[in-house]
């Protein structure tokens, strides 16, 4: 459901009906070079990208170096929320 230009009491009880039969509910409005948007989703799956950590190069086994987590920007994964 998308609502714009309406109260904020009649936006709020359209949410309300919305958010408890679990459908989305999303709400807007501009004046002049100010405006708003709201989404109420509710509960949903999403995926987020996150990069992996390379694994430390062989014969460094100590020092700063062996500690500190190398990020591999070319490696990627997919992790559902």
């Amino acid at each position: 459901v998308c609502v714009t230009g309406c109260s904020r009491d009649a936006m709020l009880r359209i949410d309300r009906v919305c958010h408890q039969n679990g459908v989305k509910f999303f709400a807007g409005d501009v004046f002049g070079y100010h405006g708003y948007t709201f989404a109420d989703l509710g509960e949903h799956d999403y995926v987020e990208e996150k990069t992996k950590v390379a694994k430390s190069s062989p014969g460094v086994e100590d020092g700063p170096e062996a500690k500190r987590a190398r990020l591999d920007a070319a490696e990627t994964t997919m992790v559902k929320k």
